[in-house]
Formats: C-alpha cells, sequence, structure tokens
C-alpha cells in the first residue's frame, strides 16, 4: 500500500488557490445560518431523542406512563367519579332538562282548578239550602254562578298549561334524540355494525361530559387521598406522601417496583418500591412519623422494610393498629417434642410470618418496661429448650419472682431467689464443668463445633441454655468483687460457649447501660425490644441508630402486649412481631410434657425428679379404668399394689378392711391439702357404688 503525498518545496495547487482569493479579495467563504427562534416556538427537543436509544426510553416512559393511567381510571372506576357514575348522570341530567320547568307551571293551574272546583261546590251547597229569604237566595245563585266561570276558566289555563308543556318538552326531546339518532343513523349507513358502535360510543361520551361534575359540583381528584379517610392507596398518594414528609425532593418521583395492592386478608396496603438518586433509604426509615401523618393514619400503622438495595424499600399501611386483638397461641401446645437443631417458632409478624429463631450458635437479649411481655417472649426460647432433650437449663431470676418456678422440676441448677451467691455457683459450675466438658467432646471427634450430626453420634453433645432475667438486679445485691467475677464469667461463656452449643440469654425491664454490661450486650445476637419509654432505650436492645432509623419500641402502644421488635442477627433488619402468649395454666402443661420427655429419655434432674403423691396414684387409677370414675374397691385394690400398708391382712373382714384403708385413704389425702368427697359411681357390671369421678380428681390437683 503506497500514499502519495506532495513534498514541501513543491507547490500547492489549492492553497495557492485559496490563497489568491484571499488576496484578491475574493474568498468564498461558505456561511451557515441558523434560525433564531425570537417566540419560542421551536419545541426543545433534544437530538437524542432521536437516536435508538432515545426512542427506546421514551417508549419506556410512555409505557410506564401508561399503566399509571390505566391504574388510575380502574381507580377511579369505582368512586362516584367513574365513566358509568358520570354517563347515568349525564342520561339523567338531559331527562331533567328535557322535562323542563313547566311542570311547576301545570302544578299550578291544577291547583288553581282546585281550588275554584272547592269553591263552586261551597256555594252550590249553601244556594241550594231551601230556608232561605227570596233575596238571599239570588245573592248565592250569583255567587255559584261566578264560582263556576272561575272553575271553567280556571281548568282552561291548566289545560293550556299542560299543551304548553307537552310542546316545550316534545321540542326540547327532539333536540335531545335527533342528533342521536342522526349520529347513529349516519354510522350504521356509512360503516354498518362499527359505525353504530362508534355512534353509541360517541353518544355515551357526550353523556360523560355532560355528568362530569358531581352533584356538589366536584371534579375527580385524588390529589388529598388518605389512607386513613378510606381511600385506596395509589403512586400519586405514595409520591404526594414521600414529598411532604422531605424523604424526597419537589422534583424527585419514587418508582414503584410493585403494584399498591390490598393484602390478601386485606389488612394492609402494600408497595414496593425505588428511592431517588441520592436519597438512602435510612432517611425514609427515619421519617415514619412524618409519612404516618401523610396517609392518615397512626405511626404504628406505617412500616418500612429494607430491600436488597440500599434505594430498595417495602412500605406497608395497614388499616387499623396491627396486634390490638387477642394475642397469638404458641404451637407448643400441640407440639410432642422439640428439637433446637431446627428453628423455633417464636411470633408472628404484622404479615402474618411465623417468625422462626435458629438457637445453634446464638445468643439473645429480650428487653422492654414492665409490662410489655417481655415476660411472654422470653418463655418462648425456654419452653421450647424444656421440650428438647438434649438441652440443659440453668435459670437465674435476679428480681426474685415466680417467673421460673415452674422451671424447677426440669432446671440443671436454678436461682429464684435474686441472690448473687447462687449466679455466681451457676456460672463457676457451666464454666468450669460443663463447657470444659463441651469442648472435650468435640475434640474427642475431631470437629471444630457442634453440629447436629455430632450430637446424634454422642449423647454428651448437648445444648445448655442460660438464661438470666435482670442481670441488674444482681450487680446491685453483689459486692464489688462479685460484680467483677460475675461480669468474667458471663463475658468468657457468652464469648466462647457460642460454638459448642452454650446459649445464653439476658433479659431486663430497665433497658439501660447498667442492665447488661455493654461488652456482653454487643455480643448477644438475637433482640428483643418491647416497648420501651425512650428511644434511647430501644437503641440499648437493637442497637444504636435503630430508634432514628425506624425501629422505635417507643412507639409501641401499652394495648399492643407481647409485641416487640425482633431481630435476629447483627445485620439483620428489626421486625415488628407480637411473641407467642402462654398462660399459666398452658406453662404448667407444656412443662409437664417437658418433664415426662425428660424422665422418659433418663435424662431429668435426678433431684428435680417430682414426688409421686397419693392424689397422682387416684387419678392414675381413675384413668385406667376407662369410665372417667373409680369405685373404692378398684381403688383399694390398686392401693395395694402401691403399698403394702393398703393390702388386706389375712383373716380382715371386708367391712373392717373397708373402714381400715378408708381411714389411711382420708388421712393421706389431709396430709396432701387434698380435698375430694367420694359419691356414687357407676360399677362396671352397671351396678353403682361408692368412689370417685376422675374430673374431681383432676380438678384437685
Amino acid at each position: 500500500m503506497s500514499i502519495e503525498t506532495t513534498p514541501s518545496s513543491a507547490p500547492d495547487p489549492e492553497w495557492e488557490r485559496l490563497g489568491a482569493d484571499y488576496l484578491n479579495g475574493e474568498a468564498s467563504v461558505e456561511k451557515q445560518t441558523m434560525s433564531v427562534d425570537l417566540m419560542g416556538d421551536i419545541p426543545l427537543t433534544p437530538t437524542w431523542t432521536k437516536t435508538r436509544s432515545g426512542w427506546k426510553s421514551r417508549a419506556a416512559v410512555g409505557r410506564v406512563n401508561t399503566v399509571r393511567g390505566f391504574r388510575k381510571w380502574l381507580r377511579r372506576q369505582v368512586s362516584e367519579h367513574g365513566h358509568a357514575s358520570q354517563i347515568g348522570r349525564g342520561i339523567r341530567r338531559a331527562a331533567l332538562w328535557v322535562q323542563g320547568t313547566e311542570g311547576a307551571q301545570v302544578t299550578a293551574a291544577r291547583h288553581e282548578v282546585q281550588q275554584a272546583q272547592r269553591d263552586y261546590k261551597a256555594a252550590k251547597w249553601a244556594h241550594d239550602r231551601r230556608l232561605v229569604p227570596g233575596k238571599e237566595k239570588d245573592k248565592r245563585r250569583r255567587e255559584m254562578e261566578d264560582a263556576f266561570g272561575d272553575s271553567v276558566s280556571a281548568m282552561s289555563k291548566y289545560r293550556s298549561a299542560q299543551r304548553d308543556a307537552r310542546m316545550r318538552r316534545a321540542v326540547r326531546g327532539v333536540a335531545v334524540l335527533t342528533p342521536i339518532a342522526g349520529i347513529e343513523g349516519v354510522g350504521l349507513h356509512l360503516l354498518g355494525a362499527p359505525g353504530g358502535l362508534a355512534a353509541t360510543a360517541a353518544t355515551l361520551a357526550a353523556f360523560t361530559l355532560i355528568g362530569r361534575r358531581t352533584t356538589a359540583g366536584e371534579l375527580y381528584t385524588d390529589r388529598d387521598a388518605k389512607i386513613g379517610d378510606g381511600d385506596r392507596m395509589t403512586d400519586d398518594m405514595v409520591n404526594r406522601v414521600y414529598r411532604s414528609a422531605k424523604v424526597i425532593g419537589a422534583d424527585d418521583v419514587v418508582k414503584l417496583l410493585s403494584p399498591c395492592t390490598l393484602t390478601a386478608d386485606g389488612s394492609a396496603w402494600e408497595v414496593r418500591l425505588e428511592l431517588p438518586d441520592g436519597i438512602p433509604s435510612s432517611k425514609a426509615l427515619g421519617a415514619t412519623a412524618q409519612l404516618a401523618n401523610g396517609f392518615g393514619v397512626s405511626v404504628q400503622q406505617v412500616s418500612q422494610t429494607k430491600g436488597e438495595r440500599e434505594d430498595w424499600l417495602t412500605l406497608r399501611v395497614t388499616l387499623k393498629v396491627p396486634f390490638t386483638g387477642k394475642p397469638h397461641k404458641g404451637p407448643l401446645l400441640t407440639a410432642e417434642k422439640v428439637n433446637l437443631w431446627s428453628p423455633v417458632p417464636m411470633a408472628v409478624s404484622e404479615r402474618g410470618d411465623t417468625m422462626a429463631v435458629e438457637w445453634f450458635e446464638k445468643t439473645a437479649l429480650f428487653g422492654g418496661e414492665p409490662g410489655s411481655g417481655k415476660s411472654a417472649a422470653a418463655n418462648n426460647p425456654l419452653l421450647s429448650a424444656a421440650m428438647d432433650v438434649s438441652a440443659d437449663l440453668y435459670l437465674a431470676d435476679g428480681k426474685g419472682g415466680f417467673d421460673l418456678s415452674p422451671f424447677e422440676p426440669i432446671a440443671q441448677m436454678i436461682d429464684t431467689d435474686g441472690d448473687p451467691e447462687q449466679l455466681l455457683a451457676i456460672l463457676r459450675h457451666v464454666w468450669e464443668e460443663v463447657l470444659p466438658g463441651l469442648k472435650q467432646t468435640v475434640k474427642d471427634h475431631s470437629v471444630r463445633k457442634f453440629s447436629e450430626a455430632l450430637a446424634a453420634q454422642d449423647d454428651r453433645a448437648r445444648f445448655t441454655i442460660l438464661f438470666i432475667d435482670e442481670w441488674a438486679s444482681y450487680m446491685a445485691a453483689a459486692s464489688q468483687e462479685q460484680q467483677k467475677e460475675l461480669e468474667r464469667l458471663l463475658r468468657l461463656i457468652t464469648q466462647q460457649g457460642r460454638a459448642y452449643a452454650v446459649i445464653v440469654i439476658c433479659a431486663t425491664q430497665k433497658p439501660d447501660s447498667n442492665a447488661v454490661p455493654t461488652g456482653i450486650r454487643d455480643i448477644l445476637s438475637t433482640r428483643w425490644a418491647g416497648r420501651c419509654m425512650t428511644p434511647e432505650a430501644s437503641d440499648t436492645i437493637l442497637g444504636k441508630g435503630r430508634a432514628s432509623a425506624g425501629y422505635n419500641a417507643q412507639r409501641i402502644l401499652k394495648s399492643q402486649r407481647g409485641v416487640g421488635y425482633l431481630q435476629t442477627g447483627e445485620t439483620s433488619e428489626p421486625v415488628l412481631t407480637q411473641s407467642y402468649f402462654y398462660t399459666d395454666e398452658e406453662v404448667e402443661v407444656i412443662l409437664r410434657r417437658a418433664c415426662e420427655l425428660r424422665k422418659a429419655a433418663g435424662v431429668l434432674p435426678v433431684a428435680a425428679e417430682p414426688e409421686v403423691t397419693i392424689l397422682d396414684h387416684l387419678i392414675k387409677a381413675a384413668s385406667a379404668t376407662g369410665r372417667g370414675v373409680i369405685t373404692r374397691a378398684e381403688l383399694f385394690a390398686h392401693l395395694a399394689t402401691v403399698d403394702t400398708e393398703y393390702a388386706r391382712v389375712e383373716e380382715e373382714s371386708d367391712s373392717a378392711y373397708n373402714a381400715r384403708v378408708g381411714r389411711l385413704l382420708a388421712a393421706a389425702l389431709d396430709e396432701q391439702g387434698v380435698e375430694v368427697e367420694p359419691v356414687k359411681v357407676p360399677t362396671a357390671d352397671g351396678g353403682r357404688s361408692m368412689g370417685y369421678r376422675l374430673e374431681d380428681l383432676q380438678g384437685a390437683r
């Protein structure tokens, strides 16, 4: 490939021509003129919009606007501004115009006719009276004739008013129907059936235009719509509320990733949205109160959840304050057993989803002011652990109450007196005996940490539940040396026990820096924050900055018992939930079942094995009959197999035996403090005898 060039010494013909023209003043310079739009009539359309990507972008915008317009049209149809309502109003208004105001004139003329006829009848009755003098008779005859003339005149006016009204209405009716008939005829003549349909559509459009305004003169607008007033959530409403809350600017637009839909149960409006560029989700999460004001609801009804991206949010607005009804019954009432290696149901979210927590390698902090439902929430992991025979419970109650007393039969160690020395003994036992044994188990199997497979191979691989309620109370009652040792042991157990299935759970009614030491609180992963007095107390449980990000437990109402923000991990977002609730009677039933499971598995603490009382023997014997009752003879026979003292002595008569054993049974029941009277019950052969009903025995427990 060769390139031809002109030597620098050689003349350039083109350059010489241009230079000559310039020197001669005849330079031919092509001027490019541009039209000036002095009046601003030329549309400001950027050139890029005519490119392929520009057309694609405009098509996308058009598609979005079309979808939004269609949604707006659908929302409009169910209101009095819908096209069906407008057509109806247009037809009614056209009919009223055709009818006109002549009806009032006809009614007035008819009233005159009726009055004239009444006057004529009264005059005629007065004239027809016989005992009237001659002059008076003539006077009454003239009055009757005048009344008759007035009646005829009134009737004439009435008929004239009717004819005038019919004529005017006919003219107006023709004026209304002629265009309709003309359009229909032309449409059918030119295009046939499609033309007739088009003409009908044009007629309906005309009626729609006539009925555009409501009876009150209002036009359709959703500019001031609020969910609290019963209005539907719309894209315009969402944008208006986010602008008024100062989340987005006046010119910004929130992009809806999903339509505004009512949930399946009809309890809330939900929408997924995308924030404009440069606006973090934390700004929207911190404006919950302002958003609630814009939607016309309480702050408890607005919930925002951060999506997979920083600019994605899920907005939920409930139609009423959530969790104000009856608490949810927990699944442990019907569960045969629990496996802590699987997620344990803890609560129900405001969306109705079950919130389950995986407790392996987890620690927890439950907090909230008195009466917020903290104890009910903390009962869920404790009762679940009680139903797992592979879990050992170590419990301590700093406030010295009765919340943990029902767990005493199955707990390895328990303190319900708030004694720092007893808590110190529990922590030392876990640190010096339990944890080393768990570490040795892991070492024997040459694995790094506990697992469900290891638990299936070795019975020593057990869960350890360390629950401490009101740590601050223990610290207040402890000496300075005890405080240091308590904090040291709890920190070591919390830090090192996670890999060995040691679950540390702390609970407090006064969330502050003294409730649980900061160094320990920071490594408690699962958090539950019930109602708090201040946003700072809420942050103490959930973490710094959570309240300003929209997760403020201070906003929980007193009527929302057992409601709190559940955070299942260090990086997860809190979720407003209502914990499962178990009554005292249900707790006893669950723990009795747990005790039976542990006894059958051979892991029930020896010192904690419940004593079998005489009442227990009575209930067992009555249940064995299958009739729901037991006679005294059947009961005495059963007691003889339990204790030889109730057996018959040689040569003892029936009456003497019944009297002696009856006295023994009564004394045993009195010693136990049980009051149950024998009654007549049916026997196995159909007769009746003295005995006891099973329901009476169970009620005396």
